[in-house]
């Protein structure tokens, strides 16, 4: 599988739109990180949709997942 540089910056646009639409999504990782986040942490999701269906979900934290979070909020940073 061949690397193609016009995917990052497909992954770039994308990322800068949607921290437009959801500004308070990475502060919220960045706050939730370094005060609370650690491995074994729960993170719970759900999901509405416009008719109130409602899904939900949830997940124990493992170290990768913080790095990952780390990663995505250093990388949403460079962004504004």
């Amino acid at each position: 599988m061949g690397f193609n540089p016009a995917d990052i910056f497909k992954v770039r646009s994308a990322a800068s739109t949607f921290n437009a639409n959801h500004p308070k999504l990475l502060p919220f990782f960045n706050a939730a990180k370094t005060k609370v986040m650690t491995p074994g942490s729960v993170i719970e999701i759900a999901v509405t949709d416009p008719n109130g269906e409602k899904i939900e979900t949830n997940l124990k934290v493992q170290e990768s997942d913080i790095d990952l979070i780390n990663l995505l909020v250093e990388i949403g940073s460079k962004q504004g």
